[in-house]
């Protein structure tokens, strides 16, 4: 159980190997510890198209299900606007139902159309397409019986079954950072995740502006979760920390000035200090995401930053 005088944190999955062969060893490995060491969730990402080996992340999630028992499961982030909504209500109900109710539905619009035709998606009205996908999926999960009559999906009197574990349905997470996308997950979702490509001080423009939708729309601040995805590095070594970021942002995103720009890196207390930003600037939970040393990543991180980490 979480210690409520520390901020929750997840962790990322290994799940991206770049220059290297998929570990599932690792990642059973990596999975059970994060659960016995107290990790409050464990996360995966989505990447179809790419030279990185990296894994389908329902699937995956659906493998470390069956490892796991407590520990929460959460997607930063499905893109909605690729995936068929039925198929994909059908595989997020499945996945809360392997894992028990475990699971947090983090969901975006996406930032590469480009690559959108390559999976069956609109290269144009995306907002409406998200909008009525993620409303057809609500009702599937929610409903019977269920009819829409929309742009894109038509349903006359279908249904779905079983409905997820959780009632009314998973928590909804949305990524973003657009203004009328953060509004859109105050309006649709049960939380949001700040992009780990973000730097702190965008992070914090954002957090500002979700308070402010928060406010506006008159609800209640503690009926949604604001988070972040943190890449984060321990080593004493800056310039080695820096350069292994470097590294892996400038092969898996094809940036490597990204790694620098986004990342916190150093020794414990650097990265305590750049983590208590992030809480400072509205962060409720961290997802924390090493790229590297998975391993002792999930145990220094557990042992040495977290238990530092106090709400603001």
């Amino acid at each position: 159980m979480t210690d409520q005088r520390r901020v929750p944190c997840g962790i990322a999955i290994p799940q991206a190997f770049v220059d290297e062969p998929v570990d599932m060893s690792l990642i059973g490995r990596f999975c059970e510890g994060a659960e016995s060491l107290g990790y409050e969730s464990l996360w995966v990402q989505e990447q179809f198209i790419g030279k990185t080996n990296s894994l389908e992340p329902i699937n995956l999630l659906s493998y470390v299900s069956a490892l796991t028992t407590r520990i929460r499961l959460g997607t930063a982030v499905i893109v909605v606007t690729t995936r068929n909504p039925v198929r994909l209500a059908k595989s997020f109900g499945t996945l809360d139902h392997l894992s028990n109710g475990r699971l947090i539905a983090g969901v975006a619009l996406g930032g590469r159309p480009s690559q959108y035709p390559l999976l069956g998606a609109p290269a144009e009205r995306r907002v409406r397409h998200f909008i009525e996908s993620l409303e057809v999926i609500k009702a599937l999960w929610e409903q019977p019986t269920v009819t829409y009559d929309g742009e894109f999906w038509k349903l006359d009197g279908e249904s779905m079954e079983p409905k997820p574990v959780q009632k009314p349905h998973p928590p909804i997470w949305f990524g973003g950072r657009n203004p009328d996308g953060l509004r859109r997950a105050v309006r649709y979702g049960n939380g949001w995740m700040g992009a780990g490509s973000s730097t702190t001080e965008q992070f914090k423009e954002h957090a500002r502006t979700i308070r402010e939708s928060l406010d506006s729309s008159g609800r209640d601040p503690s009926s949604f979760d604001v988070s972040k995805r943190v890449y984060v590095a321990i080593d004493d070594d800056e310039a080695r920390a820096e350069r292994r970021l470097r590294e892996w942002f400038g092969q898996h995103y094809g940036n490597a000035d990204l790694g620098s720009a986004v990342s916190i890196w150093g020794s414990v207390s650097k990265c305590v200090d750049g983590l208590m930003e992030v809480v400072a600037g509205g962060g409720e939970m961290l997802m924390l995401n090493q790229v590297f040393d998975h391993m002792e990543h999930l145990e220094r991180l557990s042992s040495e930053v977290i238990p530092r980490l106090t709400p603001r």
